[in-house]
């Protein structure tokens, strides 16, 4: 997760927007059948329901016209050019083969945001800035066999044990997308925070992924979502999802970015460990804004270290990451992009969402991110403390 901790706000948002959408779409290549369009299935249980998704027999293809929500940016929240898809929510289509690759195409009137995705990367080309984003994925190449499908007293086994967490509903019948579908939410039970739940619905018979939402409190919109609102199941052609940025976009390797590239980089936790590898004096207090500190840990690249200093748990943790400044102005780059702010009597960047709170500043040769799923006046009242 260091990768992300470590990235420009802006691509975090980008990232986040990617994140939301890969999530309500990679899990199809792994289930369904054909079917016709529906009415809403018979009533079960939720672990029988989860069952019947994950044993299903895998399709030839998805091909699917989807609406992506992102209500995160409140109005004003960014100047300048935030034309992108992925920032305001869009319309756009969905192809997914069944050997792992797939696009989606959201468009907009600054230019198409195009998301592919194999095994092994991802890529996300934004034509309003021209720029590719592109992230090694995790991957077995072992060969090894998959694991055997879980029985329903397995996934109720687990379902008993996640309710201690979260709150789950039954699996609720109805239509999505023309399909017969079931839709469950799970709400959070950790009082801090800003998420409130998280809604996912799927194909009845082929357990294919129809909607994925996340909710803050107090909304009845959902923060994020992605909806599948056409779907047909059939073999995808490779043209379809094999798609090349422009060959004169400029290209950003979010790895990279964040210095996860490293693989010299030791393992080193604790406050005085820490302290021992970064040329900068830590600021971690043992409380911030009523949080206790929970964890330091070396993070960044040997060239470029950076201490991640962790307060509180759960959902209303925050996390704050601290580097040392290259000498520039507070922000530059995209991150001018943000409204500034006063905290501690220094100039600051803060992007404040429906389910957090992000700021950045400079001072004393250091440079600081702090992030989490707080509220604005919250997310001040901490960096005030470190400024």
């Amino acid at each position: 997760m260091r990768i992300f901790r470590l990235l420009p706000t802006r691509r975090l948002l980008l990232l986040l927007g990617v994140s939301v959408v890969v999530l309500g779409t990679v899990a199809a290549i792994a289930v369904g059948a054909i079917r016709d369009a529906g009415s809403p299935p018979a009533p079960q249980p939720l672990a029988n329901a989860i069952h019947d998704a994950v044993t299903a027999t895998k399709p030839d293809g998805v091909t699917a016209r989807v609406h992506f929500t992102n209500n995160l940016l409140p109005t004003g929240a960014l100047t300048g050019n935030v034309g992108s898809a992925l920032l305001s929510g869009a319309d756009g289509r969905l192809w997914i083969t069944n050997d792992g690759r797939g696009r989606i195409e959201l468009q907009s009137d600054a230019g198409d945001v195009q998301i592919v995705w194999s095994p092994t990367e991802l890529s996300v080309y934004d034509a309003s800035s021209n720029t590719d984003y592109t992230l090694a994925l995790p991957h077995d190449s072992s060969g090894t066999t998959q694991p055997a499908a879980p029985t329903v007293p397995t996934i109720d086994d687990f379902l008993t044990k996640l309710a201690q967490h979260v709150g789950l509903s039954d699996a609720v019948p109805g239509v999505v997308a023309g399909q017969g579908a079931y839709t469950v939410t799970a709400s959070a039970k950790d009082p801090g925070g800003l998420l409130d739940s998280a809604q996912v619905a799927w194909d009845a018979q082929n357990g294919t992924p129809l909607e994925l939402a996340l909710y803050a409190k107090g909304y009845s919109a959902p923060a994020l979502a992605l909806q599948v609102t056409d779907i047909s199941f059939g073999a995808v052609s490779s043209s379809d999802v094999d798609v090349a940025p422009p060959a004169g976009a400029h290209v950003v390797d979010l790895a990279a970015q964040g210095g996860a590239s490293s693989s010299t980089q030791p393992d080193v936790t604790g406050l005085d460990a820490v302290q021992a590898h970064v040329p900068f004096t830590i600021a971690a207090p043992d409380t911030l804004n009523g949080l206790a500190r929970a964890d330091v840990r070396l993070a960044g690249s040997p060239d470029a270290p950076a201490a991640v200093v962790t307060y509180g748990e759960g959902l209303g943790a925050v996390a704050v990451v601290e580097r040392a400044a290259d000498g520039g102005a507070s922000s530059n780059g995209m991150l001018a992009a943000l409204p500034t702010v006063t905290v501690g009597g220094v100039a600051a960047h803060e992007l404040a969402t429906e389910l957090g709170t992000v700021l950045e500043w400079k001072n004393g040769g250091v440079s600081f991110v702090l992030a989490g799923s707080v509220s604005s006046a919250d997310a001040e009242a901490a960096a005030a403390a470190l400024a």
